[in-house]
């Protein structure tokens, strides 16, 4: 693994000190926010719960457990029922987000987002409804009650069907969302999952740009567990092909991605839908090809605009938003970001032995740079 200080510097380390890709001298496109995360868009909020017990054989509702809850909150825990503009794209609907329907017929999102894995999608989403119904007394009566829960499926390394996610490790991650630089790898609804055949699961990147005549941030969170090791694509290098004659044909061929993108800047559904296309342009940069089997869901939401109330006013209301011809430095910024976020879940990441001894190796770093400098794509020639 990479050398990081000993206090961190948030764009090349997690907090924990974990390598994030920039250590490895991966070039980027775009300017990161401070911390180069989706915690860079102001009042937003990141919380997560990550489960890991046991070891060996699976047992069926005993494990072992590789798995958890990642809980984003647009406004915050404080301001958790107070809508934000949104919109969804599906590049490849073999996956499950609840609520989608209304965001793309209202066009806005009314409560937190909770990632985890496949079978925990519906004790995710009844968590949300619990928790919003006990921190916020009154919101059953005021909202369309579509709390909006998305997964990944982590049965490779995880008893996914042994159902270990409950509505308290939800409300715990509701609860424990902060501001700040947030961690990477295997934490959250990330844990158990695999991306291009290594060890993958969540990652984030930001990006600040100038529309409008004013300065703007997006981020990004991902929740990778999708593409097989052969496409995988740094910097315009096929790494995953340069890496060796390891393969994963025991792996299945699809897997899945959530992309959750949020800007402060003033955008309506229709802006934010555009936004949410983008970033199947940002997963293709590194080599996916949104296989048959997968279920890459994007969510795009603004944080402008506060105090909305859009679903439950009898008046008309007022809203501001960023013209059309003023959205592509956003465009870009959605793609370089989620690229970005994709490969911090790969670099800041160990290997892991999950059910049945099952190993995934983590992304090898030195191999990595070598193959960057070799086409001469490492930052500042290597």
């Amino acid at each position: 693994m990479t050398a990081v200080p000993a206090t961190p510097d948030p764009h090349v380390a997690t907090p924990s000190g974990l390598s994030r890709a920039r250590a490895l001298g991966i070039p980027f496109d775009g300017t990161a926010g401070p911390l180069n995360a989706i915690t860079d868009v102001a009042g937003l909020e990141v919380g997560y719960v990550t489960l890991i017990a046991g070891e060996g054989p699976l047992r069926v509702g005993e494990g072992p457990v590789r798995t958890g809850v990642t809980a984003i909150l647009p406004r915050g825990r404080a301001g958790a029922t107070d809508p934000v503009f949104a919109a969804i794209h599906a590049l490849n609907g073999c996956g499950e987000m609840t609520g989608a329907h209304w965001i793309a017929e209202a066009g806005l999102l009314e409560g937190p987002v909770v990632l985890t894995n496949t079978l925990s999608v519906g004790v995710a989403r009844d968590g949300i409804v619990t928790w919003l119904s006990d921190r916020h007394p009154g919101w059953l009566d005021r909202s369309g009650r579509l709390a909006v829960a998305a997964e990944t499926n982590d049965s490779r390394l995880n008893d996914m069907a042994g159902f270990h996610v409950t509505r308290a490790h939800v409300a715990a991650a509701l609860d424990g969302a902060r501001s700040g630089a947030i961690e990477e790898g295997s934490v959250g609804g990330g844990t158990g999952m695999v991306c291009y055949g290594f060890k993958g699961g969540t990652g984030t990147a930001s990006r600040l740009v100038r529309a409008a005549g004013a300065r703007w941030r997006v981020g990004v969170l991902v929740q990778a567990n999708f593409g097989r090791r052969a496409e995988l694509t740094v910097a315009g290098v096929p790494v995953g092909r340069l890496l060796g004659d390891r393969t994963d044909e025991d792996a299945p061929d699809e897997g899945s991605i959530i992309v959750v993108v949020a800007t402060d800047a003033p955008l309506l559904a229709g802006g934010l839908a555009r936004l949410a296309r983008r970033a199947g342009l940002g997963v293709g940069r590194s080599g996916s090809i949104a296989a048959n089997g997968s279920g890459d869901l994007f969510l795009a939401f603004s944080t402008a605009n506060p105090g909305l109330e859009a679903r439950h006013g009898k008046r008309v209301q007022r809203a501001e938003f960023l013209p059309a011809g003023q959205m592509d430095p956003l465009f870009a910024a959605v793609i370089q970001a989620t690229d970005e976020a994709i490969l911090n879940a790969l670099v800041a990441n160990r290997t892991m032995r999950g059910r049945d001894d099952r190993v995934v190796e983590a992304l090898p770093h030195d191999a990595v740079r070598v193959l960057l400098a070799r086409h001469g794509r490492l930052e500042g020639g290597g």
